[in-house]
């Protein structure tokens, strides 16, 4: 009796576990979809300040706010658009970040898993003896 106690509370323990591993693979999975989109918007920035970088010196630009082209000058374009790039590149490194640290907690769950799973084999196999 006392086995089958040990053994169902070792299931209980592994299929919270597992839901641990669950919700970790989806926080990666979202971590992933965000950074796809910050690294869209690096490139579409890297791309404006490219072509910012083409124009002349007395060149218009306008700024869309809203439904509204607002004329802007120039140089204040590119410092806008750096500042972006600035901010994006620093989400991303902290995206970054969060991904390894995600990474090894997946990574100390699954050998826990597998831990509890050995366990509940030699508890069998012992079961199994008696």
């Amino acid at each position: 009796m006392g086995s089958s106690a040990a053994l169902r509370e070792l299931q209980r323990e592994l299929e919270n576990k597992a839901n641990d591993l669950s919700k970790l693979q989806k926080d990666i999975a979202k971590n992933h979809q965000v950074r796809k989109k910050y690294t869209i918007q690096l490139g579409e920035n890297e791309l404006v300040l490219k072509e910012l970088g083409l124009l002349n010196e007395g060149a218009n630009v306008y700024k869309l706010i809203g439904p509204v082209l607002v004329n802007q000058d120039l140089a204040e374009a590119n410092a806008n658009v750096r500042k972006r790039i600035d901010y994006i590149s620093a989400e991303l490194k902290r995206l970054d970040a969060t991904l390894q640290d995600l990474e090894e907690k997946q990574n100390s769950k699954k050998e826990a898993i597998l831990k509890v799973q050995q366990r509940i084999q030699s508890l069998q196999a012992a079961k199994a003896k008696a």
